[in-house]
């Protein structure tokens, strides 16, 4: 036995009966109590005096050592406070204040390991996460559950919003709004409204070299870890020393609250990359819309999209109204066919004919558009994995700094080959794939490349440790309203900013012009105004912002385009100043390094009047607000374009007053005047 184990079994037994111990957030809100009463590991949480977080169970299940659980007490602790600034180096915004406080408790039992729980107390929520130091008999682990709960209260006034979890669709769903008892088994981030008001939200923060965390309701709002396994149901495996993710619960008092946390990314290690001034963050365009409504296809023939002319064509385009990137979809063999099951016929080196990589990469440097590559794996991974060294070396050698990655699959239909050869289905979520999407961003990363995941594991803020990972899908997305069943209704885009985007940024791909694609009579339309797709683009953050439409349709409504060709990917600081989940949401972002701020409201399907204080501008300046708002008759369904453009100079001590019609929304630039 090691000495330091013996230390701590000798203090046991004086510590029989139960021990509670607190820690603070720094404005003392938020309290965390932690106890080993009937000697089994637990913790709750206050906010403000009640409780918001009942008795909740802590613990992990091994399936060859002793479980950390039942039979633990605590032996030690010790606590620790934080109060720093740190900068992005691109963001919501650029400067990011870390204040928090810890507390490290240690358990331990008679004939076992011992654990260590540490939890961050910030005033806007908490993390917590499992450490096991190296100790004898832990030298190979498997971890077979883990026993967090989140004990809820308020089960029967409690709302919440959350889409189904490790579905065949993986995080590509509509948000359901139930009661708190009715959410069965639900992705992260799970959000909900407190009887009180309170506003929560369940999370996880460093997702490295685990599995992803689920939540599943055991009983009335007690809500238990339930992990993605590996294909032989183990959850995790590990060896030696490890930790565990932090788990996270986002505290606010109203909804806009959650909006302004940055708890996930405090809990994220800082950048290990070193100098990142290749990641940047800019608009793009893409040959991708066209084959989504049909016109265009993936696969080779008389409709094939990835041509070197139709890419010469993106780029005029882009350079003429300063775009930095042109993405290409389908230029690569491998595509004919069913594409979704051409995981191992996919070459990533080698372009179809008519696609000239080296004349395409010349005229990219000659406009100064970069050419945005893009990997489809289809989910076979492995087949992926042996090229993915070539092909980024490929992209590097051609002037390509950006590349997307798909993983189109079912869920738990991730073809691996094993080391013997053998074929095994893993899920998007499990412990491998955590490792195989990191691995793509580490490989990347030496080639100075930045990856934007689409089919991805959800966001746990890794882009403050590897900020060459700059957006990624893990979302219905707009392509869905071109073939999707239904199409994504107006309360969707209400509801992300509260759910999926508290976990970092979204390729939502915004800005369509042309509403109804598909003819006047389809269903699969756009149920947006044209006014709300223009607040998307502030709403919905994401450091590289696609205008997903057409070319042709953003030169025939060339006032409203303005706005795309102005507002910038890069803050200097961000705001939430109004919303309710699921019905508005109300932004406000001032440009990197710039004075012009800019505002994104957007409503779902009710129309509503919106009163904005401007308490955001900076103090003794004047703006000329450049707004762009629904029109009297203004209606998703049966009127979307009618948009008023108009402008007003104001201050910080104006209110500025929106109506937003049903789907509707507005987008303002407030440019600053000398």
């Amino acid at each position: 036995m090691h000495t330091s184990t013996a230390l701590l079994l000798a203090m046991i037994a004086p510590l029989a009966c139960a021990t509670d111990l607190s820690v603070r957030s720094p404005d003392g809100a938020v309290v965390v109590t932690v106890s080993d009463d009937r000697a089994h590991p637990s913790y709750r949480v206050s906010y403000r005096g009640k409780d918001i977080i009942n008795n909740s169970r802590l613990g992990l299940v091994f399936k060859d050592q002793p479980s950390f659980g039942d039979g633990y007490q605590i032996v030690a602790s010790a606590p620790a406070a934080a109060d720093t600034e740190w900068t992005q180096p691109w963001g919501e915004r650029k400067l990011v204040h870390d204040k928090h406080n810890e507390l490290r408790v240690d358990f331990a039992a008679k004939d076992a390991g011992r654990f260590t729980v540490r939890f961050r107390v910030f005033d806007d929520g908490i993390g917590f996460r499992y450490e096991a130091p190296k100790q004898a008999g832990f030298e190979q682990t498997e971890i077979v559950d883990e026993s967090t709960e989140f004990n809820l209260p308020d089960v029967d006034a409690t709302r919440a919003w959350w889409i189904p979890a490790r579905a065949w669709r993986s995080l590509e769903y509509l948000y359901r709004s139930t009661p708190l008892r009715d959410a069965a088994h639900v992705e992260t981030p799970f959000t909900m409204r407190l009887a009180s008001g309170v506003h929560l939200s369940i999370h996880e923060a460093a997702l490295t070299d685990y599995a992803s965390m689920t939540l599943a309701q055991q009983r009335d709002g007690v809500f238990k870890a339930d992990l993605t396994p590996w294909y032989d149901g183990i959850k995790v495996k590990t060896h030696g020393e490890f930790k565990s993710p932090w788990r996270t619960v986002q505290i606010s008092p109203d909804a806009p609250g959650l909006l302004n946390s940055d708890l996930i990314l405090n809990l994220n290690e800082p950048n290990k990359l070193g100098d990142v001034s290749w990641v940047k963050p800019g608009k793009y365009i893409g040959i991708w819309w066209a084959m989504h409504l049909w016109q265009k296809t993936w696969s080779s023939g008389p409709k094939h999209g990835a041509t070197t002319e139709e890419t010469k064509r993106y780029m005029d385009f882009a350079a003429r109204y300063g775009f930095s990137g042109v993405l290409v979809e389908g230029w690569n063999v491998g595509w004919d066919g069913e594409w979704p099951d051409n995981g191992d016929l996919f070459k990533f080196t080698q372009p179809y004919p008519d696609f000239d990589m080296q004349a395409v990469a010349a005229y990219a440097k000659k406009t100064g558009v970069q050419l945005i590559g893009h990997h489809e794996t289809s989910g076979a991974v492995s087949h992926y994995a042996s090229q993915m060294g070539a092909a980024y070396d490929y992209y590097r050698d051609h002037g390509v700094t950006q590349v997307k990655t798909g993983y189109v699959a079912d869920n738990a239909k991730i073809k691996r080959i094993d080391a013997q050869g053998r074929v095994r289905y893993e899920w998007h979520d499990g412990q491998f794939m955590v490792g195989e999407y990191l691995r793509s961003v580490e490989q990347a990363a030496k080639r100075h490349i930045s990856i934007d995941t689409h089919e991805p594991v959800k966001d746990t803020g890794l882009r403050r440790t590897y900020p060459n990972w700059i957006t990624r899908e893990g979302a219905r997305g707009q392509e869905y309203n071109a073939w999707g069943f239904p199409p994504n209704p107006p309360e969707h885009t209400a509801i992300l900013p509260f759910t999926r985007m508290l976990s970092g940024p979204f390729d939502y791909t915004p800005g369509i012009f042309n509403l109804k694609p598909n003819g006047e009579q389809s269903e699969n339309r756009v149920r947006s105004t044209l006014a709300k797709e223009l607040a998307l683009y502030v709403v919905l953050y994401s450091p590289i912002q696609m205008a997903a439409d057409l070319p042709e349709n953003y030169e025939a409504r060339r006032d409203a385009f303005q706005f795309i060709v102005d507002v910038p990917t890069d803050w200097e600081q961000s705001r939430a100043i109004a919303g309710e989940v699921g019905q508005y949401v109300a932004m406000a972002r001032q440009q990197r390094g710039g004075a012009d701020w800019f505002l994104g409201a957007l409503s779902n399907e009710k129309p509503r009047s919106l009163s904005l204080k401007l308490d955001f501008l900076a103090p003794s300046k004047r703006y000329q607000a450049q707004i762009y708002r629904d029109g009297a008759r203004a209606d998703w369904d049966s009127n979307p374009y009618d948009i008023v453009i108009e402008q007003r100079e104001v201050g910080r001590d104006d209110v500025l007053p929106l109506w937003l019609a049903p789907g509707g929304g507005a987008a303002v630039r407030f440019k600053a005047l000398d």
